[in-house]
């Protein structure tokens, strides 16, 4: 999903930067969960006009099954590291009076995690009231905040981590009948951060093939 924006808005002539805890061309290495390195990564990169938050990892362990760590750690990467980078860049935005916040939310912050564990559907959740609260407070300054609610994109994240029994029960829900693109997941990112975009925030698009309808 990373890449296909990163190669959307590269198209539409923006220049990327991609963070991430590996080695990457093009990219600079950061723990987003780690606020100083956070700090010092926008620091690195100077002006931001467009963030998108698209950091995440999986559990699929409900309640019971999911250790102190284990909920720690889901919490860290998809919701504590998209109030860093937030943070981080919103001064320089403010000063601009301009800026672009997309947060990669989930479906399974309504539905409470289909396949999903619960450290998940509870980041997600978070991450949705994240953008909410984002968009009242930046509203006035020129910046949108809004989140992209997928279900179930053609990833490794889910294709691996999802047994051949639950992606035909999955596929059987969605009325499109397939998984989502990471290229229309894209699609959605470079609507929301266009120019244009700019009456359009405080919201939470759901990309799911018509899985949930509202």
């Amino acid at each position: 999903m990373g890449r296909a924006v990163a190669a959307a808005l590269a198209a539409d002539g923006l220049k990327v930067i991609g963070l991430d805890v590996k080695p990457a061309a093009g990219g600079i290495v950061c723990d987003i969960a780690d606020p100083q390195a956070v700090a010092n990564a926008i620091r690195r990169i100077g002006r931001v006009d467009v963030l998108v938050n698209n950091a995440g990892i999986l559990s699929n362990n409900k309640s019971q099954a999911t250790t102190p760590e284990e909920w720690r750690r889901v919490l860290a990467a998809n919701l504590d590291g998209a109030f860093y980078l937030s943070r981080a860049v919103i001064p320089g935005m403010k000063k601009r009076r301009w800026g672009r916040i997309v947060n990669t939310c989930s479906l399974a912050a309504k539905t409470g995690g289909l396949t999903a564990g619960t450290a998940y559907a509870t980041s997600k959740g978070a991450l949705t009231s994240l953008t909410f609260s984002l968009a009242r407070e930046l509203a006035p300054h020129g910046i949108t905040v809004n989140g992209i609610s997928p279900a179930y994109v053609k990833t490794p994240m889910v294709t691996r981590q999802l047994s051949a029994a639950q992606r035909k029960a999955v596929l059987a829900q969605i009325p499109v009948g397939r998984l989502c693109e990471p290229e229309e997941f894209a699609h959605v990112v470079r609507f929301l951060v266009h120019p244009l975009a700019g009456f359009i925030t405080g919201e939470i698009v759901d990309l799911n093939g018509g899985l949930i309808m509202d």
